[in-house]
């Protein structure tokens, strides 16, 4: 017989208990859920507001940095040296772009691309993010943009740039003065990053290399401004929601006079050599000229690595600024500057005299150090020893005065040191002293070490910017300048003249003895290229040795090789009264310095002093 089944009775309370426990527990759950919820809500809405609006607004507007125009760059007279000139280049987004190689074949047929262009933009992708635009081909002419903006939609990822690019209307005549802009790399960058400058170049691609360009960077860079444009998903602009301006940069007057520029540059018609012209009464450099040059217009865009090779290697070396690196032998430039130490020193006297009997030795050493005229000059006094360049008479002064006075004398002068030109590129050069000669070479001063040093041979050497320096002290009678080539910067309000650096001046025991230098480069002036001359000057010529001549042999330029031949060299100022120029001037291995390096001093000085005079007399006649 089957078990009847049990019938179990329900505890309603007890489940009443557990349902009321379960819905409590729910809707703890709920409410704190709720909580959470709303607690998010206005976390998101009302705590970080803000920063979900900037990411919103990052998503919707794009911000497009605006380059700055350079500024421009005049001569004291306000011709303009440097400009920007409006250009195009062909620009590429990798990443948009799905076969390089056969895009670039399609491209040739339409736009003419070099193999140097396409193997240079090929190595730059290689390091190139691929969504960054990328510059294929610069410089676009008009018929080169029209062609490809017409078969644009042919070409995904590819598109025409247009802006502002450096432009040097005269080409090479101011290279080694102005240097150039070139394509900012990762020195830059670094150098840029650690003056904290690099977010004003957001917008620009290139940087001052050299010269001016770049010493008055910051000056002519200007500051960039900003496009917001709104955006949609794909990237598109829909519009634009503001414009700020970029900041132009600052233009700048140069100390430089383009015309007497012209004029030194058509005289060294190309030769290895210098011009350096300087306002004695400011400081201020009236030309400055290193021969041979190049166009400075092939950096902006880019030179070819085969361009840059050639000037690179070069045996004239143009891309040396000999005006400023160039180190030669002073010569016999520096005889005045020795024999005022000679009247400083009370080594010699306005009415001392010696013998020249074409050579002079060393007590008890049987060596000759030969005087330029075989022969000699018989008595020289210090008029003489100038006037003549008797090389005995500062053989004799220099073994008596020593190398420590001279040193310690020439610094002051600035030889030795750098001048302090606005340009980076420039070189100390060599004012020799015992110190020096153990620090360079860990050998001892000797005798004969001095004696070359006093007719400005030997290890000293000079630039043609000191040596102008150096100069113009002298007809300055110790007043000293800092040589500078800025002259006034022009903001959008008005033109500022730049202060002048004026230094300590070199104070002399007698100041009689600054008038008896001047005083006999004068009669130097008077006796050769100036003879004729409407205005009174002042000079010294110089013939500086490339390489040592034995005691029994004889210089002969016709059986030497060229780059072996002695460099010219002359000083000059004008007019004696009142001087208005100096000039220094060095002529490589072009040999004697009063018959090659004379008359381009006499025509500079011509030049920039008759030129007003040259223009009243032929002014039409009303």
């Amino acid at each position: 017989m089957p078990r009847r089944k049990r019938i179990t009775m329900h505890d309603h309370a007890a489940e009443a208990a557990l349902f009321k426990r379960r819905a409590l527990f729910t809707f703890v759950c709920v409410v704190v859920l709720l909580s959470l919820l709303l607690g998010n809500l206005y976390y998101l809405q009302v705590v970080s507001f803000k920063d979900y609006e900037t990411r919103s607004n990052d998503n919707r507007i794009r911000v497009v940095p605006l380059a700055p125009s350079r500024g421009l760059i005049y001569d004291r007279n306000g011709k303009l040296l440097a400009e920007n000139l409006p250009f195009y280049t062909l620009e590429v987004i990798p990443e948009k772009v799905k076969n390089m190689q056969q895009t670039l074949d399609e491209l040739s047929t339409v736009i003419d691309l070099s193999q140097d262009e396409r193997d240079s933009f090929t190595e730059s992708l290689k390091y190139h993010r691929r969504f960054k635009p990328l510059p294929l081909k610069t410089r676009l002419t008009e018929d080169e943009v029209a062609l490809f903006s017409v078969n644009q939609h042919k070409f995904d990822g590819f598109y025409v740039d247009a802006g502002l690019k450096r432009h040097y209307p005269y080409s090479s005549l101011l290279t080694h003065v102005l240097g150039y802009v070139g394509k900012i790399n990762s020195k830059d960058r670094d150098a840029l990053e650690r003056s904290g400058s690099w977010k004003n170049y957001a917008a620009t691609k290139d940087i001052g290399k050299q010269g001016i360009e770049k010493f008055y960077e910051s000056l002519l860079h200007g500051l960039p401004g900003h496009l917001e444009e709104e955006v949609n998903n794909l990237g598109r602009s829909v519009r634009t929601l503001k414009v700020t301006q970029p900041e132009p940069g600052q233009d700048i007057y140069l100390t430089l006079d383009l015309q007497l520029q012209q004029k030194a540059t058509e005289l060294l018609d190309g030769r290895r050599g210098s011009i350096v012209a300087i306002d004695p009464r400011d400081g201020g450099i009236l030309a400055m000229v290193s021969s041979p040059s190049y166009d400075p217009n092939q950096f902006v865009h880019g030179i070819s690595s085969k361009a840059y090779s050639e000037l690179l290697n070069s045996r004239s070396r143009p891309l040396i600024n000999r005006a400023t690196q160039g180190q030669y032998a002073p010569a016999s430039t520096v005889k005045p500057h020795l024999a005022l130490l000679g009247l400083e020193d009370q080594t010699i006297s306005e009415k001392t005299r010696i013998w020249d009997p074409g050579f002079w030795q060393i007590p008890g050493v049987d060596r000759k150090y030969r005087d330029w005229k075989r022969w000699g000059h018989g008595w020289v006094d210090v008029y003489d020893s100038i006037v003549n360049s008797c090389d005995t008479f500062y053989y004799d002064m220099a073994y008596k005065v020593g190398i420590d006075k001279i040193s310690g004398f020439m610094d002051q002068f600035g030889f030795g040191q750098n001048t302090g030109v606005d340009i980076f590129e420039e070189s100390a050069g060599v004012m020799p002293s015992r110190d020096w000669k153990r620090l360079k070479y860990n050998q001892p001063w000797y005798i004969g070490d001095t004696i070359s040093v006093g007719i400005g041979q030997g290890y000293w050497t000079t630039t043609p910017l000191q040596l102008a320096n150096a100069t113009a002290i002298l007809a300055n009678r110790g007043k000293r300048f800092t040589p500078h080539l800025l002259k006034a910067i022009k903001d959008n309000t008005a033109r500022i003249e730049t202060p002048v650096d004026e230094r300590p001046p070199i104070v002399l025991k007698n100041k009689n003895n600054w008038e008896i230098i001047n005083e006999a480069m004068r009669r130097t002036a008077q006796k050769s290229r100036f003879t004729d001359a409407s205005y009174t000057a002042a000079m010294k010529t110089g013939t500086a040795q490339v390489f040592s001549v034995a005691e029994d042999e004889k210089y002969d330029a016709d059986t030497i090789d060229e780059h072996l031949r002695d460099n010219a060299l002359i000083i000059a100022y004008a007019p004696y009264e009142n001087p208005k120029i100096v000039l220094a001037v060095v002529l490589e291995n072009a040999g004697w310095g009063g018959a090659n390096a004379g008359p381009v001093a006499r025509a500079m000085l011509d030049e920039y002093l008759l030129r007003d005079t040259w223009e009243l007399k032929h002014e039409p006649q009303p």
